[in-house]
């Protein structure tokens, strides 16, 4: 059973100078009302105890290197202040740094489709048979320009035609492997 303590100036006065009894009286007595207090705020005996030691710590420091209190007789409510901030600060840092549960399972990677190389696969023998399929023509274009990604001088240079000729060129070539892709039941939104 926790008995209520009332403190006065001389109590703070002799904690600030530094008194053996007091200072381990004090340490006693906040000792059990912060544990009190934080065991319903706090899951672990770890950060309740750096709670503790901190509220501990910053009120001496307050009482020596600041001067004191103002209201000695409420001493008790400015420690639990003291600790209520002190809480704060560990709750900020501690969700800023909240390690991840060991127990759960590792997230699903949906970015990795591990059917993708098959279907690749397909796609790419799938493009082949409508290449095969094409006059020679249209197959040597669309092999020049997006297989082996040639420049676009140099396929005219091959081709015997000026660029705005190659336009019309690759145009129709498109427009007959579309047609043929989707005659094979390929995607029609193919370009």
């Amino acid at each position: 059973m926790l008995t209520f303590q009332s403190f006065d100036a001389e109590y703070v006065q002799r904690l600030k100078e530094g008194d053996t009894a007091v200072e381990d009286h004090f340490a006693a007595y906040f000792t059990k009302v912060l544990v009190l207090k934080l065991r319903s705020r706090l899951r672990s005996p770890e950060l309740i105890e750096d709670v503790r030691q901190e509220t501990l710590l910053r009120v001496l420091q307050i009482l020596r290197n600041k001067g004191g209190v103002e209201h000695p007789e409420r001493f008790g409510a400015f420690v639990n202040s003291v600790s209520n901030n002190v809480l704060m600060e560990f709750c900020r840092m501690e969700r800023r740094h909240d390690p991840m549960d060991e127990h759960l399972s590792e997230p699903e990677d949906t970015t990795v489709d591990m059917d993708a190389p098959l279907i690749n696969q397909d796609t790419k023998r799938q493009v082949q048979r409508v290449l095969n399929e094409l006059p020679e023509k249209d197959r040597r274009l669309l092999v020049a320009m997006y297989l082996q990604e040639k420049d676009k001088a140099e396929i005219c240079r091959r081709q015997k035609v000026d660029p705005d000729y190659l336009r019309v060129l690759l145009h129709r070539a498109k427009g007959r492997f579309r047609k043929a892709y989707t005659q094979q039941g390929g995607d029609s939104d193919v370009n």
